[in-house]
């Protein structure tokens, strides 16, 4: 339903001055808002690119920036122990870049559009950060990111909803807690389930919890960022 494009960024690593992007434009010519989709330490793979797809077939606009590309291209792992220590190795080597990469997303949607930042686990966590970094969001959805807890001092600039798993063993739940006490305007939800429990392409996808948080995510966006001209 989507295609590949090329978002311009400064600051590259090495020659690159481009990173490449999935992009779904929703049927209807005017779009609900935009969303910038960021991704796991998978890459962006069959999974983020159905979600994409998803988000689209509800209205909004959508790019999910190929935030490995600053590494190497066209990077698609699997879910598994090989997948995992491949993923966290680039994610090591770009994680600098990442914001800025996520920032050069929103020069590509319309002048006046609302924007969302939506992410998943290491994008979960990008979301976080640019949320409380930078002005360009008008909301940001956080999906298990587990650098957030440690990032509890920092003050989003948009509306806010995260979601974390109670049988996450990668983000303890009293730290969970602990960031729910110190940023308690960010509506923070926990689902009795594991780490990833939104990505039916995981073992630990739990269905009726991410069931749940979808319908949660859906009304957070029509309330924050779906225009109303």
């Amino acid at each position: 339903m989507g295609q590949g494009i090329y978002i311009t960024v400064v600051e590259g690593k090495g020659d690159n001055d481009k990173v490449s992007a999935y992009h779904v434009a929703p049927k209807q010519s005017q779009p609900k808002g935009g969303i910038v989709l960021l991704q796991e330490i998978f890459g962006v793979n069959e999974y983020i690119r159905e979600v994409c797809d998803h988000y689209a077939e509800k209205g909004w606009e959508v790019i999910a920036p190929s935030l490995f590309d600053r590494e190497s291209q066209k990077i698609e792992l699997n879910y598994d122990a090989d997948g995992v220590e491949q993923g966290r190795a680039l994610k090591d080597s770009v994680d600098s870049f990442s914001e800025n990469d996520i920032a050069a997303c929103c020069n590509h949607f319309m002048s006046g559009l609302k924007l969302a930042v939506v992410g998943y686990c290491w994008g979960g966590s990008l979301a976080w950060r640019v949320a409380c970094r930078s002005p360009r969001f008008d909301a940001a959805v956080c999906y298990y990111g587990g650098e957030i807890p440690s990032l509890s001092s920092e003050k989003p600039h948009c509306p806010v909803q995260a979601h974390f798993g109670l049988q996450d063993s990668t983000i303890p739940i009293s730290d969970v807690e602990n960031f729910i006490s110190l940023r308690p305007e960010v509506k923070t939800y926990i689902y009795n389930a594991d780490h990833g429990f939104s990505c039916h392409h995981r073992k630990q996808y739990h269905q009726s919890s991410s069931n749940l948080a979808q319908e949660r995510v859906d009304e957070f966006l029509s309330r924050h960022i779906q225009n109303t001209n």
